[in-house]
């Protein structure tokens, strides 16, 4: 099994579709990689060789930040906005989009579930 970043990497899948398990390592990324390790795209991950997995794993280590470390800087990123108390950050602290989406209908992702408030009461005469 490869262990990559802290990862194990499926071992039936082709290499270019097991490296984006690893966080920050997207598709086109993932075919980079395989190009600058030279490691064929289309084998799967059980038939790699130690070497050419060290190969990888050298290649990832220098020139991309993944998994914790580009974890930590996205939260200090949005730590910062929220900080300088800038829209984004406000937007950030309040659980709500970022990027300018409708939410008076939407955004249930990022408000919750909906919180029904009771509506006026009926007068009685």
């Amino acid at each position: 099994m490869a262990r990559i970043a802290g990862i194990d990497l499926p071992r039936n899948k082709k290499v270019e579709y097991a490296l984006p398990y690893i966080y920050g390592i997207g598709i086109e990324t993932s075919r980079r990689i395989c190009d600058q390790a030279g490691v064929e795209r289309t084998r799967k991950i059980s038939e790699l060789s130690d070497q050419e997995v060290a190969h990888l794993r050298e290649v990832i280590e220098r020139d991309y930040q993944v998994e914790g470390d580009l974890k930590r800087e996205v939260q200090q990123n949005i730590r910062r906005l929220m900080e300088i108390r800038c829209y984004r950050g406000l937007r950030h602290r309040h659980g709500l989009p970022t990027r300018g989406q409708n939410t008076r209908g939407n955004a249930r992702t990022r408000k919750g579930p909906k919180k029904t408030v009771a509506g006026k009461k009926k007068v009685t005469k």
